[in-house]
């Protein structure tokens, strides 16, 4: 029986589940690749994402030429350099943080997105307390700098890690400066135009649904 994924698809006619999974996969496949494994099956990778091995020859056959070979597998090397060019990572994008709190200090001194297709070059705050400081090597800014710095820079990516308050009227700078693609980590609805991409992680919304799975564990 063919297996129903209810999955829409984007524009580009694959869904936004299957582009969900893509990091997963590569995670994956580069934890085997630093094994020495060469070739992997499907079913393989679906015992270790967590979804069926059918879905998981329909995702890879949407971002990959590799066929896979009898009794063999997949080429990882292949898949991995694959995955990365539909992801982007093969193409390092330089990127912002609007707000230098404990999280967004955590973002600059994050060495990991580098290896996920992300550059951060600095931080912006209003703080004078923080504005002139260092964390990693990149620099805090003062608000004032961010479009001057954005335009001299061709940065299309803005990270938002601003109180609630705060968010929109951030947001609303980052596209006068020119910035295409937000990421959003403060609690609040934004508004954005048409042609600009937000993406909102909702930490709260995140952990109430772990302490509830929790919560719902300690009562079996």
């Amino acid at each position: 029986m063919k297996e129903k994924t209810h999955e829409k698809p984007t524009g580009k006619g694959i869904s936004k589940a299957s582009i969900a999974r893509m990091p997963l996969y590569l995670h994956f496949l580069q934890e085997e690749n630093a094994k020495g494994a060469q070739y992997i099956s499907c079913s393989v990778i679906a015992q270790n994402i967590s979804v069926s091995s059918v879905l998981v020859r329909k995702d890879l056959e949407l971002v990959s030429s590799e066929a896979g070979r009898p009794r063999l597998g997949f080429a990882v090397s292949r898949l991995i350099v694959d995955i990365e060019k539909f992801l982007g990572y093969d193409n390092v994008s330089d990127a912002i943080v609007v707000g230098a709190g404990g999280l967004g200090r955590a973002f600059l001194g994050y060495e990991g997105f580098k290896s996920n297709g992300l550059n951060i070059l600095s931080a912006f705050d209003v703080s004078k307390s923080l504005i002139g400081t260092k964390v990693a090597g990149k620099p805090i800014l003062s608000m004032d700098k961010l479009k001057e710095f954005v335009r001299e820079h061709n940065v299309k990516i803005g990270i938002v890690t601003v109180p609630k308050a705060s968010a929109q009227s951030v947001v609303d700078c980052l596209v006068d400066a020119g910035i295409q693609a937000i990421w959003n980590f403060a609690p609040a609805p934004l508004r954005v135009p048409k042609d600009i991409v937000l993406k909102t992680e909702d930490l709260a919304g995140s952990l109430a649904i772990l302490a509830g799975k929790l919560y719902k564990a300690d009562e079996r």
